[in-house]
């Protein structure tokens, strides 16, 4: 395999991340003049941000077509992880390609048969990057390899890559389960390797994950120039999630969660509390980067959305619904009023879902369950179902604050001090296999109280059982559409059941198939890749939720 060069110019991409990265124009590329200096070297790690830009598309192979971002709503973890729980409920009308209506049901069915270069939204296969994980464990060999660089540099260049690729690996592990990945540098040019197209264990691409996180907890920088560059925060949660999510088959794991807690623990970020309703009011443009955000993607409502502009926000104008009026009857300005109709609501909130807020819960003020409408109608509760695309109610989390449809400024939260807190609780219980401590309630309690609740109920502290689905109920209600509830449902056992409880179906699957032409190239090549998968539990999740 010849070995990857790097071209940089098409770096200019990373104006994505709130113009904070300048694009550098190289001539001709060879290894012998590429990477050169210590500026190259940061240029071919910035290479690795690509995938984390809010961009509607972006491509780092042409052979494999248009890839969607890890975090544009359109494709990412939204449609991954929040569609396909029980946050949303199946589309009943409109005109949605059926692809897009499956995920929404938690049908998972169709996904064998995604093309391997998809250029639209309805079929969002992540599977190409796969391809990408073999790039950046190209990119983490070369700085490796390297004597042109001071040891502190190598170590913090390295660390930001291996972030990278474990966030990239971690979140290819949550839609599919184990899959094939390069991650020796000397496995990069080596064609047996390459060719070795199987699942790994779970064991095995968790404890890869797992050392790229711990390696960058180890040597990120604490803080970043650029707002959009990750942290070393950022990386102890990252492991902190991963601990959590794999500590019941990796011993030790839950006490690594809890010793990244403690290192987050020191005053740095605290829950928003500013205004009459602080969680509402903490995803507004205006708090960009409040005491809670301890990573963000940075969005510039000026984009459009392409490649080579700043990052953007489109989820306001994904959950609109496409006949929302700017004024009511009676000319009062609706929460439409600035942007105006959406596109019809790929993003909905399930009612029931909804009912399971209690009352009081400030959260809910984020979500709209009627409006007026262009044809001068009130559409509410009772017509759902029985309207075009209104399907559920519309979370409005990120609002449109800006005319600068389909793009805004909102920046999207990829870790908030409160599901630290949250974690921490979990952490805490999972270890101990016992009844919570009192700083563990306190922890839930915290972010409750933000919510204008009071503690929660000595019933539901009583044990680790009971705590724990409080626990779940709590992190789906502080963290909707924020890209982990799919991923806390399965961690707790409770997918089936709860999409069960208020989609009204069970899923097909736990995790999306591989496409049938990444299994049939396996074969090709003498081996056997394993179309689906699913943990331990999933067998008992789906018969409990049948009955």
């Amino acid at each position: 395999m010849k070995r990857i060069i790097y071209i940089i110019a098409t770096l200019a991409v990373l104006a994505a991340c709130n113009k904070n990265f300048d694009p550098k124009i190289y001539g001709v590329l060879t290894e012998q003049n590429f990477p050169g200096s210590e500026s190259d070297f940061e240029s071919l790690v910035m290479s690795c941000y690509i995938p984390y830009t809010n961009t509607w598309t972006y491509s780092l192979y042409a052979s494999e077509g248009n890839q969607h971002p890890w975090y544009i709503p359109a494709g990412g973890v939204l449609k991954q992880f929040d569609t396909t729980s029980d946050v949303e409920a199946p589309w009943i009308n409109g005109v949605w390609n059926v692809n897009q209506r499956q995920l929404s049901e938690a049908n998972f069915s169709m996904c064998r048969y995604y093309p391997r270069s998809p250029l639209d939204d309805n079929r969002p296969n992540h599977y190409p990057k796969t391809r990408e994980v073999t790039r950046f464990t190209s990119v983490i060999g070369t700085i490796q390899s390297s004597d042109k660089l001071p040891e502190e540099k190598k170590n913090a260049l390295l660390a930001e890559a291996r972030l990278l690729r474990g966030l990239h690996m971690y979140n290819l592990l949550h839609v599919y389960g184990p899959v094939p990945l390069i991650v020796n540098p000397d496995d990069v040019e080596n064609t047996e390797a390459l060719c070795n197209a199987v699942r790994p264990s779970l064991d095995e691409i968790s404890q890869w994950i797992y050392d790229d996180f711990s390696f960058a907890v180890a040597y990120m920088p604490e803080s970043q120039t650029a707002r959009s560059r990750f942290t070393r925060d950022f990386a102890r949660v990252c492991l902190m999630r991963h601990c959590l999510n794999e500590g019941y088959h990796c011993d030790g794991w839950y006490d690594k969660a809890l010793e990244m807690y403690s290192e987050l623990n020191t005053g740095k970020y605290r829950l928003f509390k500013t205004g009459s309703n602080p969680y509402k009011d903490m995803f507004r443009e205006a708090n960009d980067f409040n005491c809670e955000i301890i990573a963000a993607i940075s969005c510039d409502p000026s984009s459009t959305g392409n490649l080579k502009e700043g990052s953007m926000n489109p989820f306001a104008m994904l959950a609109m619904p496409n006949n929302a009026a700017k004024k009511d009857d009676l000319g009062n300005p609706t929460p439409f009023a600035i942007a105006g109709p959406g596109w019809g609501m790929t993003f909905n909130l399930a009612p029931k879902f909804y009912d399971s807020f209690e009352a009081g819960d400030l959260r809910r003020e984020s979500i709209i369950t009627s409006y007026y409408t262009t044809s001068g109608e009130w559409w509410g509760p009772a017509e759902i179902g029985r309207k075009s695309e209104w399907d559920g109610y519309v979370p409005y989390k990120y609002p449109a604050e800006t005319a600068t449809a389909p793009c805004f400024g909102n920046d999207f939260p990829l870790a908030r001090w409160a599901d630290v807190l949250l974690m921490f609780a979990e952490a805490q219980v999972r270890k101990n296999g016992a009844a919570p401590s009192d700083e563990a309630v306190a922890a839930v309690n915290e972010v409750r109280a933000r919510a204008g609740l009071g503690p929660l109920a000595s019933s539901k502290t009583a044990s680790a059982e009971a705590f724990l689905d409080a626990l779940l109920d709590e992190r789906g209600h502080e963290l909707w559409f924020e890209g982990l509830r799919k991923i806390d449902l399965i961690r707790f056992n409770q997918y089936a059941r709860r999409v069960r409880k208020t989609k009204g179906v069970i899923p097909t699957h736990q995790y999306m198939p591989i496409p049938d032409y990444a299994v049939n190239e396996a074969a090709e090549k003498g081996k056997k890749l394993e179309q689906e998968y699913s943990r331990e539990g999933w067998d008992a999740d789906k018969a409990a939720a049948s009955l």
